[in-house]
């Protein structure tokens, strides 16, 4: 009989990597901090005596503003109806297309569509009775 191998067992040459420094990574932070004009949170340390007058410190230059434009609205075809029952069905992409023109022309919600729909067919097998 086989014996299964085990898949942790030749795991010899892999290794974790080295830890990084914290010293390398606060390097790389604080190139892109000043890169792309984010100030510190940190205190500035400061190498002026504590009796001598403290310097007026020049303001950051102020970022870019980027206008946005407002997203257009389309109006909501959501209405109070009472109807809270959900139909899934599978259909073809025209039949579900018609539907949807059907709705807009009519202005009516989906659900007074099939009620509709509904009506009629059982009308049309009720004369043909």
């Amino acid at each position: 009989m086989n014996e299964r191998v085990n898949p942790f067992g030749d795991l010899g040459d892999f290794a974790p990597a080295p830890p990084k420094s914290k010293a390398d990574i606060r390097e790389v932070v604080d190139q892109v901090a000043e890169q792309h004009g984010f100030p510190s949170r940190q205190p500035v340390k400061s190498s002026v005596p504590a009796n001598a007058s403290m310097p007026v410190p020049t303001p950051a230059p102020k970022p870019q503003t980027v206008q946005v434009q407002p997203k257009e609205q389309l109006p909501s075809r959501r209405r109070t109806t009472g109807r809270s029952e959900q139909v899934n069905i599978k259909t073809t992409f025209a039949a579900k297309k018609r539907l949807m023109e059907i709705s807009v022309e009519r202005d009516m919600p989906l659900g007074e569509i099939l009620e509709r729909a509904l009506a009629a067919l059982e009308n049309e097998w009720a004369k043909a009775n």
